[in-house]
């Protein structure tokens, strides 16, 4: 297994944090009391984020017998949180955009503890041989660092100046979409000796685990009675993770790692794509204001 180069090294937390701090630009603090205000709701989405959507990735990868680094990458990629073009999609797919902002910034925030947490777990389970075991701590302190600092600071820029903010904020996301696309290219570049001789077994176990996870999460929203904005949110939070960071932090480990999340990128938008065709115009009705 190879170390990543400096420049990796450097561009994916700069990049990560970029994306971060343009998400940071559009909430609110409100989009954190939402959790309180409407518990069912994100409850549901978070579950299946949280806890879920990793577990599908387990199974997934025992299923089709994936090599450790890529077994314990896809579980890195199946407990990245939600990532801000799962609220873009949700928007052009008619859904509850606010919940789907609420689980991103939430998931944002708790995957300090989640994504080192379910690592470990990953490394252990399929037994990674690695030059050193990763230590948790430092990979914790990363997270935090490219994730919950530069959220904080596109949410403190925004307090200082709502209107500016709002004139940033299409530049910003455009900005988000430039550099998540340059971060597939140079994951997929780096590593693409590997990519090729495994395409095959890692793009259909991350074709199944996008949508596995998001066929479940569909289930279990209308099965609790959600309705089809609510659904629409939750599905595309579960197809749409935040694959630049599960990248980030596989390069804390090895380079290796970052080949499933590299890989669920290009599948993800292709499914993501077609159910937001879908889901526009069963929600249209729901999305349009009542007549006076």
């Amino acid at each position: 297994m190879e170390e990543p180069g400096v420049a990796v090294q450097i561009a994916l937390p700069v990049a990560l944090a970029v994306i971060m701090t343009c998400l940071g630009l559009s909430l609110r603090v409100d989009d954190f009391t939402r959790v309180v205000r409407y518990p069912r709701g994100v409850a549901i989405g978070l579950t299946n984020l949280l806890v879920v959507s990793p577990l599908l990735a387990f199974g997934i990868a025992e299923l089709y017998g994936l090599a450790a680094f890529l077994a314990v990458g896809l579980v890195l990629m199946g407990a990245a949180p939600g990532g801000t073009m799962a609220n873009l999609l949700t928007h052009l797919a008619k859904g509850d955009t606010a919940l789907s902002v609420t689980m991103t910034a939430t998931s944002s925030v708790l995957a300090v503890i989640t994504v080192p947490l379910y690592l470990e777990l990953a490394t252990s389970h399929f037994d990674l041989a690695l030059d050193e075991d990763p230590e948790m701590l430092p990979i914790v302190a990363r997270v935090f660092a490219i994730t919950v600092l530069p959220l904080s600071l596109g949410m403190w820029l925004r307090a200082r100046n709502p209107v500016r903010a709002d004139e940033l904020l299409p530049t910003a996301k455009k900005i988000s979409l430039i550099v998540f696309v340059l971060v597939v290219v140079v994951a997929v570049a780096a590593e693409f000796g590997e990519v090729r001789d495994s395409i095959d077994d890692v793009a259909l176990a991350t074709l199944t685990l996008n949508v596995l996870a998001m066929t479940i999460s569909f289930l279990v929203a209308r099965v609790a009675r959600l309705d089809l904005r609510q659904t629409t949110a939750i599905s595309l939070e579960l197809g749409l993770h935040n694959s630049t960071l599960a990248i980030a932090v596989a390069t804390t480990v090895d380079s290796e790692l970052g080949i499933p999340a590299a890989v669920y990128s290009v599948f993800m938008w292709i499914t993501a794509g077609l159910f937001v065709r879908a889901m526009s115009r069963r929600n249209a009705p729901l999305a349009e204001p009542a007549p006076v």
